[in-house]
């Protein structure tokens, strides 16, 4: 797991350091998908979620499976200004009316997710995001 932690991070350098001077901190995002279930959490974020968070301003990284590991996993990363901004956007999101509709009706057989663990990141002094 943790390997994999690492080439994510790696891997959204790029991505991350166009951004860098906008984003202070990083959230990173787990989401272990109940089984039988990782293609219908896939279609929410793609159908639904991504349009919400536009929507409130929630800017996304990027999105990651395991191409080599644990294949249950959808795994992703935001950027915040601050602790601020992510307390004030993801509240909203979390309580608009579209966004509580679709989670409902995307596990009306059902949770998605079996396990979610987020971690804010903030990048370390000798890191090219800094």
């Amino acid at each position: 797991m943790k390997h994999l932690l690492a080439a994510l991070l790696l891997g959204a350098v790029v991505t991350l350091f166009s951004t860098a001077a906008f984003a202070n901190l990083y959230e990173l995002r787990i989401y272990e998908a109940t089984p039988g279930r990782m293609a219908d959490l896939n279609k929410r974020f793609d159908t639904v979620t991504l349009k919400i968070w536009e929507k409130h301003g929630i800017r996304q990284v990027g999105f990651w499976t395991a191409l080599i590991g644990t294949n249950n996993q959808l795994i992703y990363m935001l950027e915040w200004k601050d602790l601020a901004e992510r307390e004030k956007l993801w509240t909203a999101f979390q309580q608009d009316p579209e966004w509580i509709k679709a989670r409902d009706e995307s596990e009306k057989n059902g949770p998605l997710t079996v396990h979610i663990t987020n971690s804010i990141l903030t990048p370390t002094s000798y890191s090219k995001l800094k």
